[in-house]
């Protein structure tokens, strides 16, 4: 093999053990592999990271380890797709499951940074480098080596009740006095994507009615307009859809799951991001509408 991969009998005397044990590993995704031509491979300088964090391992690591064998637990940005995620990843791996909590973006990020979580589902803009996601993650997980894949892209904007009531064409008239917002919690990527596009209309907050209310999920926005106690809010494509709403978009935006890179190689995460990847996601995601899969399962950043 060449110098930077190894076999799996290489990797066996490497690591002192039987071959045997070898296969167990790679099944049960705790080291990094890889099939080339329907064989294993192991690049040397992972297999190299890989016995260093053995060694480096904790009791919580271990208790982290044990849980990834069969579920994984997510934080962060919601979604109705991700409902779709979870029915399809127990689908096809049924000995995997995935939960996840709708705390907003950045409080995922916060969530996977203190090892509450393992991966933390995102949206967030930085208006200083036109970026989604990756200088939050540099930010929020610094010294916290993670990967960034993409889950896909959607469209958002304002939703409002059918026949547009109260004749909303933008941002703008959410300083209107009778206009009533329903928003998202603090440290949600909504809730920082309202707040960019006010700042770039020169509308201060507290000219919106409203504002301070706040919901922690898309569909409570969608129902608070829907039941007619607030005239608009920001809201995802599929959910101005599933309740009939009209919608004006404000954005498109990068909807990205982020794990930390040494779970990434966990057979639980892998397979997660296989559904990602795979075609009855992206078809399930074309059919509703409003979404983009040209890049779903991609890497997106990678630290060190």
């Amino acid at each position: 093999m060449p110098g930077n991969l190894m076999s799996t009998r290489e990797v066996a005397a490497y690591l002192g053990v039987h071959e045997k044990q070898v296969y167990v590993l790679v099944k049960r995704g705790a080291i990094p592999a890889t099939r080339v031509t329907g064989k294993y491979v192991f690049p040397r300088h992972l297999v190299d990271e890989w016995i260093e964090r053995q060694a480096r391992r904790t009791p919580r690591d271990d208790a982290r380890a044990r849980r990834l064998e069969t579920s994984l637990m997510a934080a962060g940005s919601d979604d109705l797709a991700l409902r779709r995620l979870q029915d399809l990843l127990l689908d096809e791996a049924p000995e995997t499951y995935l939960f996840a909590a709708a705390t907003g973006s950045r409080a995922g990020l916060a969530a996977l940074a203190a090892d509450r979580a393992d991966l933390a589902f995102c949206h967030l803009f930085d208006p200083a480098t036109g970026e989604y996601n990756v200088p939050f993650v540099r930010r929020d997980l610094a010294g916290v080596p993670a990967v960034i894949v993409t889950v896909f892209h959607r469209q958002v904007g304002l939703v409002v009740a059918p026949g547009n009531p109260r004749r909303i064409t933008g941002v703008a008239d959410l300083a209107r006095p009778d206009v009533r917002l329903a928003n998202r919690q603090r440290g949600s990527g909504t809730r920082l994507l309202l707040d960019t596009r006010l700042a770039e209309a020169g509308i201060p907050v507290t000219k919106v009615t409203g504002y301070r209310r706040e919901l922690r999920t898309h569909l409570e926005v969608g129902l608070a307009v829907l039941r007619g106690e607030a005239d608009v809010g920001v809201a995802e494509a599929g959910v101005a859809r599933l309740l009939g709403l009209e919608m004006l978009p404000i954005a498109r935006e990068r909807f990205d799951v982020v794990v930390r890179k040494d779970t990434y190689f966990a057979r639980p995460v892998q397979r997660l991001l296989e559904t990602v990847a795979g075609r009855r996601f992206k078809d399930y995601l074309r059919r509703l509408g409003g979404y983009g899969t040209e890049e779903s399962g991609r890497i997106v950043h990678a630290s060190v």
